[in-house]
């Protein structure tokens, strides 16, 4: 039995129907706050989108990731179901951050405004890493030998899964640090372009990997 294919089928759990809700709404509210803000200029117009584009990336590839996962984790187990909370939890949270870090509140002065986005987006970090952590923690409970969940030659892909997504989640929670909220690229902090590489990281590996 692998993750992408299962020897046998089994009915669907609650959780993985409410996981699947939860991304689909937080990719449902992050298109939403493009019509509900809309653009002033043409270059709002491409922030707007980019911004969207990273939302969208970021929460498909962290679904696809955790639907590998789940087609071979046991669902009844206490850590699973309490990663799956803490799972969900920083998804719901990514539109909603995402949100506050690109669009200022017109009725606050653009010194308060930029108070705020340096909060938010440093919370997205946290929360970034916090996903990557479960993600990387569901790999570690593949990787093991003795829990049987995959087959043999599969553990040590799943190993070097769990030890790059954790890296990649020490990475992230690194980005927090005030420096990484200092310096700016095109009127962005350097942390919202560091937030790019676990994706394009996750991609590269998918496509070397061998079929």
């Amino acid at each position: 039995m692998t993750a992408e294919n299962s020897k046998e089928r089994r009915p669907r759990p609650r959780i993985e129907a409410l996981s699947d809700l939860v991304f689909g709404l937080s990719l449902s509210l992050a298109s939403i706050s493009l019509i509900v803000s809309p653009p002033s200029s043409p270059s709002e117009i491409n922030s707007h989108i980019l911004a969207f584009v990273f939302a969208f990336i970021l929460l498909i590839t962290a679904w696809i990731n955790y639907t590998s996962s789940m087609s071979v984790l046991p669902l009844e187990t206490r850590t699973v179901t309490v990663l799956n909370v803490i799972m969900l939890m920083s998804v719901a949270l990514v539109p909603f951050l995402l949100n506050v870090i690109e669009l200022p509140n017109p009725s606050l002065a653009p010194v308060e405004n930029l108070v705020i986005r340096d909060y938010a987006s440093t919370l997205f970090a946290v929360n970034l890493s916090a996903l990557l952590a479960v993600l990387g923690l569901f790999s570690h409970i593949l990787a093991r030998e003795e829990a049987n969940l995959v087959a043999p030659d599969l553990v040590a892909r799943y190993r070097t899964t769990r030890n790059l997504t954790l890296i990649l989640a020490g990475f992230m929670l690194v980005t927090a640090a005030p420096i990484f909220g200092t310096y700016m690229i095109l009127g962005y902090p350097i942390r919202l372009y560091v937030w790019y590489v676990p994706i394009i990281v996750y991609w590269i590996s998918r496509l070397a990997r061998p079929v």
